[in-house]
C-alpha cells in the first residue's frame, strides 16, 4: 500500500501547534525578514514530509524539520542589501552570502536551546562530491539531515525565485519534454536537482522522494479543484432550477401562477443573486467548469513530465 502524507499528523510542524520545548526555537524565524522567513518555512515542510517518506523515526523527523527551519538563521547578519539585492550577486557579496552558514552554526553553538541544530546550519550547502561550502566535506561528513535539507533548500530556492539565484540551466530532456512552452518552475528545479545527482552533489533518495512529494501536492491540487467542480455543478444545478422557474413564470398567463414561480425562485436565489443577475452567474459557472477541467488536464500533463525527468 502506497504511503501518504498526513497533512494533520503531529510530526508535521507548524509554529502555532508546537509543544512548549520547540517554540523557542521558531521564535527566531520571526527576525528573518519576510522572505527568508516564508522560504525557511517552505524547506521545514518539505523535510518533514521528505523524512517520512524516507522512513526515518519520528524523532529525527521532528530533529530534521526544526533543522530545516532554522537552516538559514545566519542570514540575520547578512547585510540587508546583499540579502534583498533584485540582481545577481557580484562575487564579492556572494562570499559575503556564504557566511550566513557559518555564522548561523555560532549563533546556535551559543544557545543550549539552538545547539542541537547547529549542523543543518554549517552543512545545508555542503555537497556529496565535496564540492559545497563552507568546508568542501563529503557524504562521510555531510549530517544526514543536512543532506535532506540541501535537496529541500535548493528545491524551494529555484521555485520561489531567489533573488540571488544565477540563471539556472535546463537539461535536453526537459526542452524536449515541455517544446515551446514556458518551463514551469518546479520542473526546473527537479531538473537542475537531477543533474546535481548525476554529478554527485546531492543525496539521490532525498531527492527521489523529493518528487513524491512534489507529485503528492500536485495530486492534492487536483483534488481540490475537483471538490470545487463539485461544488459548482451543485450551485449550476440549483441555478438551473431557478431557470426553468423562470421560464415557466415567464410563459404563465396567470398572476397566481406566476407569483408561485416568484417564490420558488427567491427561495432558491443566494446572497447577491437576483432575478435578473442568475443567468449572468449560470454562465460565468459553467465558463468555470470548463476552465478548472482543463486545469486538471494541465496538472495530470505535468505529473507525467515530472514522471519523465529522470533522476
Amino acid at each position: 500500500m502506497q504511503e501518504k502524507f498526513d497533512f494533520y499528523s503531529s510530526v508535521n510542524l507548524k509554529s502555532y501547534n508546537l509543544d512548549q520545548t520547540m517554540k523557542y526555537q521558531l521564535q527566531m524565524l520571526e527576525r528573518l525578514d519576510r522572505f527568508t522567513r516564508t522560504h525557511s518555512e517552505n524547506v521545514a515542510n518539505l523535510v518533514c514530509r521528505m523524512c517520512e517518506y524516507l522512513h526515518c523515526s519520528k524523532p529525527f523527523t521532528i530533529h530534521a524539520t526544526i533543522s530545516g527551519y532554522l537552516h538559514d538563521i545566519g542570514k540575520l547578519f547578512i547585510p540587508p542589501e546583499i540579502l534583498g539585492k533584485p540582481t545577481q550577486l557580484t562575487e564579492e557579496e556572494f562570499e559575503i552570502m556564504k557566511t550566513h552558514t557559518t555564522l548561523g552554526y555560532e549563533m546556535c553553538m551559543k544557545d543550549l536551546n539552538l545547539r542541537p541544530y547547529a549542523l543543518g546550519a554549517l552543512n545545508h550547502h555542503e555537497a556529496l562530491n565535496g564540492t559545497g561550502y563552507p568546508n568542501g566535506i563529503t557524504k562521510a561528513d555531510i549530517p544526514y539531515e543536512a543532506q535532506i535539507i540541501r535537496v529541500a533548500d535548493e528545491y524551494d530556492a529555484i521555485v520561489t525565485k531567489r533573488q540571488y539565484k544565477t540563471h539556472v540551466n535546463i537539461s535536453e530532456t526537459l526542452k524536449e519534454l515541455i517544446k515551446d512552452a514556458q518551463p514551469d518552475p518546479r520542473f526546473v528545479a527537479l531538473d537542475h536537482l537531477a543533474e546535481n545527482s548525476k554529478v554527485g552533489k546531492i543525496n539521490k533518495k532525498a531527492l527521489k522522494v523529493l518528487f513524491k512529494v512534489v507529485i503528492d501536492d500536485t495530486l492534492y491540487e487536483i483534488s481540490g479543484v475537483i471538490d470545487y467542480i463539485d461544488y459548482l455543478k451543485d450551485q449550476i444545478k440549483r441555478l438551473e432550477m431557478i431557470d426553468k422557474y423562470h421560464q415557466k413564470m415567464e410563459n404563465s398567463n396567470k398572476e397566481k401562477t406566476k407569483n408561485y414561480y416568484l417564490e420558488g425562485i427567491k427561495f432558491l436565489l443566494q446572497p447577491d443573486e437576483t432575478v435578473e443577475n442568475y443567468s449572468q452567474i449560470l454562465s460565468e459557472y459553467r465558463a468555470a467548469v470548463v476552465m478548472r477541467q482543463d486545469r486538471i488536464k494541465q496538472l495530470y500533463k505535468e505529473i507525467d513530465i515530472i514522471k519523465k525527468l529522470k533522476v
